[in-house]
């Protein structure tokens, strides 16, 4: 472990007091892997992520089990953590049928999953840009007349591996229309991982001045090229307080080959410690449960921080 009173607290002015980190490994983090995971396995991740202090934790996914197979257990695997006291558990539903599963195992918090490209929206829902908003509008709506929290997911927001760049009132106009249909928040996603601070800073400013507030605003960086924590900062010093992270920097993207790992969760709340923003969450417990994790999927986890405290900790499964 590390020497005690490290990282040492040395605050930055202008920077938020507390962040909502927005746990995705148990559902973004595991959908990629090759290995089956069993649901149990999954339902004792989501509580010791919980154990951790992670208020926010992505369930799963109600999809179709030929889309994503390691997700094929969600009807199995909700009711084992739904009474989790107070955690959030969000779940992706990528049209009405995942809705209605959802809704009908007590769900209170959805995510639909849309694309600021055309060759993504083809490549992840089989259909163009326009064509998924429009499936996603009687969703959003029905879930916000039962109540339902709706978070909307913008994949590719930053740069498409058949496209290159992505002009940013492209990805404007999906998150305009995401926040026209009722979404509660909008999550950013950088799914290839090529973004840099001054990108960031640049799409957010236009967000605000195209009328999508800074609060409604969650960031959701990949580490391709090392600048999850940088664009992180970006993210940040413009007053975002919402920032999607995996344990242990699981995660990947089933259809975009490119995108590595997402920002783990460590590394994170490591930099926000360091910062004197207050998260919540007891490092040690979250990295010893990367640790657990690392050994049920038989290999290291990629994250810079667990690696570094986890020397001395390196749980069996059954542990």
């Amino acid at each position: 472990m590390t020497a005690e009173g490290l990282p040492m607290v040395v605050p930055a002015s202008d920077l938020p007091a507390r962040v909502r980190i927005y746990e995705v490994g148990a559902r973004d983090g595991l959908q990629n892997e090759k290995r089956t995971v069993p649901a149990e396995i999954k339902a004792e991740f989501i509580r010791r992520l919980a154990d951790a202090g992670l208020t926010t934790i992505e369930a799963t996914s109600f999809v179709h089990p030929k889309w994503v197979p390691q997700l094929a257990d969600a009807e199995q695997l909700f009711p084992m953590v739904s009474d989790l006291p107070g955690v959030a558990l969000p779940v992706l539903v990528p049209n009405q049928r995942g809705l209605d599963r959802a809704l009908a195992l007590g769900a209170d918090r959805v995510a639909v999953f849309a694309s600021a490209t055309e060759s993504f929206a083809k490549a992840n829902l089989n259909r163009t840009v326009d064509e998924s908003l429009a499936v996603f509008a009687p969703v959003v709506r029905q879930a916000k007349d039962r109540g339902v929290h709706v978070r909307g997911y913008v994949s590719m927001c930053f740069g498409d591996p058949w496209e290159g760049a992505v002009p940013l009132h492209q990805v404007a106009r999906v998150c305009a229309a995401l926040r026209d249909m009722g979404c509660d928040e909008l999550s950013l996603g950088d799914t290839i991982g090529v973004a840099t601070p001054g990108h960031v800073l640049e799409l957010l400013n236009l967000l605000n001045e195209e009328g999508v507030p800074t609060n409604m605003i969650g960031v959701h960086f990949h580490d391709t090229y090392g600048q999850a924590l940088a664009n992180t900062y970006a993210a940040l010093e413009h007053g975002v307080t919402t920032i999607d992270a995996s344990a242990g920097g699981l995660g990947g993207c089933p259809y975009a080959k490119s995108a590595t790992g997402n920002l783990a969760t460590e590394d994170l709340v490591w930099m926000l410690h360091g910062l004197g923003i207050e998260t919540g969450v007891d490092l040690g417990r979250l990295t010893a449960t990367s640790v657990w994790m690392a050994a049920h999927l038989d290999r290291p986890s990629p994250s810079r921080t667990v690696r570094a405290l986890g020397k001395t900790t390196q749980p069996h499964k059954d542990q």
